[in-house]
């Protein structure tokens, strides 16, 4: 099947009733952009080299989100419709045999089982084409299909075009095609804009081919859902529900436990070892991945980060793009900023903060500590109110800690800065020099006591 499929994803259009800056296909549902979903789903069906994305509005950055795919591209300067848009890449596709799949960057519900099947309709057809429709129970804007008393199709007619009859009619048009590749790159041109938007209408072509002496044939649809075309802002937030409505249910049974599943968020590309439990409204973000066992604390959210097998995460902790081994326990309320690596059986406790630090297997930081830029062993203790001081206002200081070390309570360790093997820090120090191993480094101001001080001032203020 692949070797004779060729995919075209309409991608070009602007989305006014988005009501936004960004171009429509490039808003998120279910963790990846919409024209994502559907490149996925047509990489199920055809090599890369055999897709081609039509792009216009904001093209460049529809490019480099679709950049790591490595399927093609056509341009459509100019929004002159949906028969314009195949037009532009007719130039370069029109020598191929096989199927032309015709899909849109804005409709990612679309399951690629629906879309094999449309496939293996049209093939083992007579048809030059058959096209996906569905019933709905309010068919306002969507082109219907009208059909002759047989039951063969003979027009697709677009809303704004439909006469008040038309406009009963409830089974619509998806624009999901499968043509015959010669007779759509034959015929295409044929496509005129007599139209109230003068637009080029892919759907002409079903009326053309006929003419021709060409069926068309219909795969009807039972879940309209799934040719969702997203227009606005509610229909994205439907998209993205059934999206995460899916995922969580692939999770569950696939033996995870995800308590309160209806306030979860999980992103499509997010893995889960089996006996791992989710609380609620934890976050699973980017392609983060989990190993079993764990527990994700009630509020947690982790982005882009790898968790191994045992790791606890306490409630309303942050972790991005880190690595955290296995049976560590993070938070609660701790905060994994930027590219951490937490050692297996490692610590990390309530209100602590980790940026570019690497905290060693065994290690501790319990409470209330600023830890960035840092290398720290094995078997290290860091005290309560213990910070790194890594930033001097031009760049940023490594500290390093080695295996052992004991680091008290309100410390502040001045990078670049080593304390060595063994080494102790004493609680309240503040650290400007290296501390060799098994040593004690003791940097605060001795302290003074004045008896009677306190209540000489009381009397005093009496008086």
């Amino acid at each position: 099947m692949q070797d004779s499929v060729t995919v075209v994803i309409l991608a070009a259009g602007l989305g006014t009733r988005m009501k936004s800056r960004h171009a429509k296909v490039l808003h998120r549902a279910g963790g990846l952009s919409l024209v994502e979903h559907v490149v996925r789903a047509a990489l199920n069906l055809a090599p890369p080299e055999r897709i081609v994305t039509v792009v216009g509005y904001q093209a460049g950055r529809v490019r480099e989100a679709l950049s790591g795919f490595g399927i093609g591209f056509a341009d459509q300067a100019e929004p002159k419709g949906t028969g314009h848009a195949l037009m532009v890449c007719r130039g370069s596709l029109a020598g191929r045999d096989g199927m032309v799949l015709v899909l849109y960057g804005d409709c990612p519900l679309l399951s690629v089982p629906t879309l094999a099947r449309l496939v293996e309709a049209q093939a083992c057809s007579r048809h030059a084409a058959t096209l996906i429709t569905t019933v709905l129970d309010d068919p306002h804007g969507y082109g219907r299909v009208v059909k002759d008393s047989s039951g063969g199709i003979t027009a697709i007619v677009e809303e704004k075009a439909a006469t008040a009859q038309q406009r009963l009619i409830r089974e619509i048009n998806s624009g999901i095609y499968c043509f015959r590749a010669d007779l759509l790159w034959k015929h295409l041109p044929e496509i005129g804009t007599a139209n109230p938007a003068g637009e080029y209408y892919l759907t002409d072509m079903v009326e053309i081919l006929r003419r021709h002496g060409h069926s068309c044939g219909t795969m009807l649809l039972d879940d309209s859902r799934e040719v969702l075309g997203i227009n606005t802002r509610v229909d994205l937030a439907v998209a993205d529900r059934i999206f995460r409505e899916c995922k969580v249910r692939e999770l569950m049974l696939a033996g995870v436990t995800i308590e309160k599943p209806e306030t979860v968020t999980v992103d499509e590309d997010v893995s889960i070892g089996p006996d791992s439990i989710l609380e609620p409204f934890t976050r699973i973000l980017g392609r983060t991945r989990i190993g079993e066992n764990c527990r994700i604390g009630a509020c947690s959210m982790v982005t882009d980060s790898t968790l191994g097998d045992g790791v606890q995460v306490g409630p309303f902790s942050i972790i991005g793009t880190s690595v955290v081994e296995a049976g560590a326990q993070i938070g609660p309320y701790a905060r994994l900023r930027l590219e951490n690596h937490v050692g297996a059986g490692a610590c990390v406790g309530n209100f602590v903060e980790l940026k570019k630090t690497r905290l060693g297997a065994g290690s501790k930081a319990m409470h209330l500590a600023y830890l960035g830029d840092a290398t720290i062993g094995k078997d290290v203790n860091i005290g309560a109110g213990a910070i790194t001081c890594n930033f001097d206002g031009v760049a940023k200081n490594p500290t390093h800690i080695h295996d052992g070390a004991f680091v008290g309570s309100n410390s502040t360790l001045v990078a670049p800065v080593e304390i060595g093997a063994g080494s102790y820090v004493a609680a309240g120090s503040v650290i400007t020099k290296s501390v060799p191993a098994n040593s004690l480094a003791v940097a605060r101001e001795h302290q003074v006591v004045k008896e009677d001080w306190a209540k000489r001032r009381r009397e005093k203020a009496r008086s």
